[in-house]
């Protein structure tokens, strides 16, 4: 990447890779026609920022690089100097998944990050929670509702004398019943509710809301509910505990809450034994995601993402990167980062299952960008896979896990390939799903996306969008494109946020309490 940067009022532009026909203007506003810049490039046309300037002629036909990765051919003649807008960009066909690179690129082995640690909660299954959250578990949306309900009555009448629990969250979602609970597919959203459940910020204390008879019976959800446990004090319980509204002994609408309340004491009780110790920032489970990109996410943002990933793996921690649909295009690039044949393998499995899953909805990848991310300056869904894919650094890749499938079940730590959708609220439950106890999130637009359930640290990709929503993003990347910071200092200062943020600093999301819904991915038809 280059950029020339002696002021702000200086035209300036940024090339992403020597060999790459189009550079992206970097100005706020965008520059005007007949703006000249050092190297004596002159603009014909006024060109957004963000959006990408020829920096020579572009004949019909001809391929249009950046990365150094053809991302689409000119539908007809471009002027050096001309605004490269996407219906002057046809779009290339998807990289066919047979033939691929596999574990091709050797990384020499990163010097380990020794000494690094965070406060954290230890769970007797090894992982670390973030936050001491009670989570509510549901089996049915009917139930949502009066879940709601309960859990503000628990913030406020319980929760003030239990000051080591952080939260009480209840998790709700749309399935469970009105579905086809055996077809093929419907393993996804169930194993999705039964991880969540079992998140690490949860400290192993989730209780479940049943409405009773629903498809998804707390018994199909958690197997080993089945199994009666008896307390030390000769009563007999199930793990985890369930409230069930149909039973005969909830008699009215506040009966059902003080089941609820009473259920969830018990568990609070527990957490709030729970203590902050010093964890090795190998217990970290980040998730990395961007959404609302634009052409800065690629520059900036998800570089510095990158750069943190590649010290947290140096650190020992696990980084899970996701969505399918921005990173198809750049499969080659992943598979030839594998770290065995067969690691390789499943990464191609799950763009094979992808692209039939888009078939039979009658759609491709190009579905995937949005108005804003065209009107941040990427024209199509192949210049968003390459900026997309930095976020996953430069380390070796070392897993794949399906949707809704956890980590621990794996074995594996380092760079893991969450296979989601590019949905940011499915990401981010899928990543919960997989064990993620700490969230990073990069955008160009804004968004206030945040989660209940694990900390969001948001990072911005511009100075403006840093500016304008500065109580609401956590890192300015912007800087970087400026020229006030490098990659790596805001991959560092990334890296310490998450140790902070991790040992119990809050974002911007926590303070204002901006959570978004869970959203489960069900493939599977609804009755």
């Amino acid at each position: 990447m280059t950029a020339s940067i002696p002021s702000a009022s200086t035209p300036r532009r940024i090339l992403m890779h020597v060999n790459d026909n189009v550079a992206i203007v970097v100005n706020d506003g965008g520059l005007p026609a007949g703006t000249v810049f050092e190297d004596g490039l002159t603009l014909v046309e006024n060109v957004p920022q963000g959006h990408k300037v020829a920096l020579k002629a572009i004949p019909k036909g001809e391929p249009i690089l950046r990365y150094n990765v053809i991302i689409g051919r000119a539908v007809q003649d471009i002027p050096q100097g001309s605004w490269v807008a996407e219906g002057l960009i046809e779009m290339p066909p998807a990289r066919e998944l047979d033939n691929l690179p596999i574990s091709t690129v050797k990384v020499p082995p990163l010097e380990p990050l020794e000494g690094y640690t965070f406060q954290g909660y230890r769970n007797e299954d090894g992982t670390v929670g973030t936050r001491n959250i009670l989570a509510i578990t549901t089996t049915v949306q009917c139930v949502a509702g009066v879940v709601d309900f309960a859990v503000k009555r628990i913030k406020a009448e319980l929760l003030p004398r239990y000051p080591n629990v952080d939260d009480v969250v209840g998790l709700e979602h749309t399935y469970g019943c009105g579905v086809a609970i055996e077809a093929p597919g419907a393993n996804i959203p169930i194993r999705t509710i039964h991880n969540i459940s079992k998140n690490p910020n949860f400290g192993g204390q989730a209780m479940v809301v049943s409405l009773g008879c629903e498809k998804l019976q707390p018994t199909r959800l958690f197997p080993a509910n089945s199994i009666q446990i008896r307390r030390k004090d000769d009563t007999i319980a199930t793990e985890p505990p369930v409230v069930c509204l149909q039973d005969a002994g909830n008699v009215g609408f506040m009966s059902m809450i003080e089941s609820i309340m009473k259920t969830a004491e018990a568990q609070l009780e527990v957490l709030n034994k729970r203590q902050r110790v010093t964890c090795p920032a190998s217990d970290l489970v980040v998730g990395v995601q961007c959404g609302g990109s634009d052409a800065f996410s690629g520059v900036t943002a998800n570089p510095a993402v990158g750069f943190a990933t590649d010290l947290l793996v140096r650190a020992g921690a696990s980084v899970m990167f996701s969505e399918v649909t921005e990173v198809r295009d750049g499969i080659d690039q992943l598979t030839s980062r594998a770290a065995t044949p067969e690691v390789a393998e499943e990464m191609i499995r799950e763009m094979a299952w992808y692209d039939a899953y888009l078939t039979r909805g009658g759609v491709d990848r190009s579905a995937n960008t949005t108005p804003g991310n065209k009107k941040g300056g990427l024209s199509n869904i192949v210049e968003k896979a390459m900026g997309s894919i930095v976020k996953s650094g430069s380390v070796p890749i070392t897993g794949v896990l399906s949707p809704g499938e956890k980590l621990t079940t794996k074995g594996v730590k380092g760079l893991i390939y969450t296979a989601t959708p590019a949905s940011d609220f499915i990401c981010g439950t899928l990543q919960l799903a997989a064990g993620m106890n700490l969230h990073v999130f990069t955008t160009g637009r804004g968004t206030p996306y945040g989660l209940a359930e694990c900390p969001v640290i948001k990072v911005a990709t511009r100075d403006d969008l840093a500016r304008r929503w500065h109580d609401l993003m956590d890192v300015n990347a912007g800087r970087i494109a400026t020229g006030d910071a490098t990659i790596e200092s805001v991959g560092w200062e990334l890296f310490q946020l998450l140790l902070d943020t991790a040992s119990g600093k809050k974002t911007w999301a926590e303070q204002w309490k901006l959570y978004n819904a869970l959203v489960l991915f069900n493939p599977a038809p609804v009755t």
